[in-house]
């Protein structure tokens, strides 16, 4: 494990032009790099990078953030080979935490398990073409299959002796110690007699990406219901079966190059697509699909494609697996195959453009599907299709982007013959809850420091409207000041009982912050909601957070969102040459930062206004209408009072 003083080094040290510019011709600009886009194919350059900020942005395909951003995406490393390449590019030796005997013990152990591992897959490669048992039995058999023989070399399938101890004995022979087999599951050990775990089996290696082979599948080749049709290697501690996905060291290039994402169950419908010359193809190898397994999909490409060779019924328990992907952020499409087809049988029997071309005209967005697939179950029962309106945005609800909610509830509103904006309220009330769950778990103990910062006060505003005018831009532009100028301080002026004029500062932070909390006011984009609790955060631990904090933030979200607002696309020119006086926004700070808060909540009051304006309109008792008649006017007294504060603020 990286010490965060080592890594903190690395971030600190690296310039992200030098970086670039290792893959990508860079032209200064200003205070500023340009080049194309290394992500995109592109002729007019829209690539930039912003040495100030430690940040790059493709204003064309959007693609942005910092250097250890940039080598995850361009070389497609993980955050720690990332790290390590940076340091290696720097010269900044990296210090493992202290390592201990047990620490050293461990990583021998695992070593020692690799090598136990690869001696297997060797030895049952060895039996399968070069033994009389394996190749009458086990290659005839993949054949049978219609493996090629290049596929079977390719993913290095293999045979076991049908012996009981065939493979065992051969290992201690060549020095293996009994401990790693058992360990590794290769053998069992049984009343002080040891046997092979995979013998008489064909055998399929699990690797992880890097191919190393992490475990074993054996298929055993009789027809007895009595003897399992699959053995796997047990868990060890280098087999985690929740976090593999078999075939995944051949797929990720062809992920990423597709955009796409294949899931299948097992290892032949691997297989026999990879013949079919569709190779961003993993299996889930008969588990139920983990977070750690999408998570894995997902630093590839975030789009799957289920293909599935079950009936209806089949789907619908594999409905909150699914779920599960749209909660990480991927995009879900299903692909049927015909009735007693599968994977496997349908590549096996069609040419591969066939195969292409089903898997391509077939695939179906799983929400639509979802909805067209329950509402056959809802024909003239309003019961059942208030049970589904909730399924159906159950599953939207969880999507993390806002836009492609919107755009699912627009599509699912017109599949239903339900209203828009209904969809919309239900979506709402299941996300605000869940985020209020979340909130309270967050929430400290005890009054904040920041109880005594000046506000702009709008009393009883708790709640905004759900959609009715839009806060978006607004509350954009207040997380922008924040993350741009947070630690830039505004002085205020009071008045004293003396009537005496004082005069303090303040971060902007602190202000913005405070005077969100004094009126009970939460941003609807749960994004930049998290963000305010994330600097509220860091403010209670007694640091008012800079730029650097929300670049480098470890939520990916919050540090993509903080280099796509604070990228500067264009630059300002110098107009004092030609006697044109240009205010900048960093002389006017106090100016902006009031405004967009002022402006922010005039929408809050105008949302709400018009939520109650619906209910009077739709209420039939004359003591209710009275109660919102009251808080119609308070409400038009507020927006008056801040408009005219608005109208104060000029920004010129």
């Amino acid at each position: 494990m990286i010490p965060k003083e080592t890594i903190q080094e690395i971030l600190d040290t690296a310039r992200i032009e030098d970086v670039v510019m290792e893959f990508v011709n860079l032209k200064k600009r200003g205070a500023t790099y340009i080049g194309l886009c290394p992500f995109h194919n592109e002729k007019t350059p829209s690539f930039t990078v912003t040495p100030r900020l430690g940040i790059y942005k493709c204003f064309g395909c959007g693609k942005g953030g910092d250097s250890v951003n940039f080598v995850m995406e361009h070389e497609h490393f993980t955050y720690p080979e990332a790290i390590k390449y940076l340091a290696r590019k720097y010269n900044i030796e990296i210090k493992d935490e202290e390592q201990t005997a047990e620490k050293i013990e461990e990583q021998q152990e695992k070593e020692s398990l690799f090598m136990v591992n690869d001696f297997a897959s060797k030895y049952f490669i060895h039996n399968l073409f070069n033994t009389d048992a394996g190749r009458s039995i086990g290659l005839s058999y993949f054949k049978e299959r219609g493996f090629r023989e290049d596929t079977i070399k390719k993913f290095q399938l293999g045979y076991s002796i049908d012996e009981w101890e065939n493979f065992t004995a051969h290992a201690l022979q060549q020095g293996f110690k009994l401990e790693y087999l058992e360990k590794t599951g290769l053998t069992i050990t049984k009343d002080k007699k040891s046997y092979d775990r995979f013998r008489g089996r064909v055998v399929f290696p699990i690797h992880n990406l890097s191919g190393r082979v992490l475990g074993f599948g054996g298929r055993t080749l009789l027809s007895d219901k009595n003897i399992p049709k699959y053995v796997n290697s047990p868990e060890s501690e280098i087999y985690n079966k929740s976090r593999i996905l078999y075939g995944i060291h051949l797929a990720k290039s062809a992920i990423i190059a597709t955009d796409n994402c294949y899931l299948v169950e097992g290892y032949t419908d691997v297989i026999s697509l990879h013949q079919s010359k569709v190779e961003n193809v993993v299996a889930s190898s008969g588990t139920s699909l983990t977070t750690d397994q999408i998570r894995l999909i997902s630093r590839y490409t975030k789009n799957i494609t289920i293909l599935y060779d079950g009936d209806e019924a089949g789907i619908k328990a594999s409905f909150r697996g699914i779920d599960m992907i749209l909660g990480q952020g991927l995009n879900v499409k299903i692909v049927f195959f015909p009735e007693g087809e599968d994977p496997d049988s349908f590549s096996q029997s069609h040419t591969t453009s066939e195969v292409q071309d089903f898997l391509e005209g077939q695939a179906v967005n799983f929400i639509i599907f979802k909805t067209n697939l329950l509402l056959k179950e809802t024909a003239g029962d309003p019961v059942k299709k208030s049970a589904l309106i909730k399924e159906i945005v159950g599953s939207i609800a969880l999507i993390p982007d806002q836009i492609t909610r919107s755009v699912y509830v627009k599509e699912c509103s017109a599949l239903m013959d339900v209203g828009e904006q209904t969809l919309m309220n239900v979506l709402n009330q299941i996300r605000r809850k869940e985020f209020d769950k979340k909130l309270k778990e967050r929430q400290k103990d005890g009054e904040s420091e920041l109880a005594h910062l000046p506000q702009y006060i709008i009393p009883d505003v708790q709640h905004p409207g759900e959609e009715a005018v839009s806060t978006e831009n607004h509350e954009k532009e207040i997380i922008r000041l924040l993350m741009q100028y947070g630690n830039r301080n505004i002085v205020f002026e009071t008045m004293t009982e003396d009537e005496e004029v004082q005069t303090f500062e303040v971060s902007i932070a602190l202000f913005i912050i405070k005077d969100l909390e004094n009126d009970e006011i939460r941003m609807k984009n749960e994004l930049y909601q998290r963000v305010l609790l994330s600097a509220s955060e860091q403010i209670e631990s007694g640091t008012i957070p800079a730029e650097s904090f929300y670049l480098h933030h470890s939520d990916k979200q919050i540090s993509t969102m903080a280099t796509n607002l604070l990228a500067q696309k264009y630059e300002l020119g110098n107009w004092e040459k030609v006697k044109i006086k240009v205010n900048i926004e960093e002389e006017i700070l106090k100016l902006s930062v009031t405004h967009a808060i002022l402006s922010f909540k005039l929408r809050v009051l105008e949302s709400k206004y018009e939520d109650n304006l619906k209910q009077m309109q739709n209420e039939t008792s004359q003591e209710n209408l009275d109660i919102l008649m009251d808080a119609q006017l308070k409400l038009r007294k507020k927006i008056s009072m801040v408009s005219n504060e608005l109208g104060r603020i000029v920004l010129r």
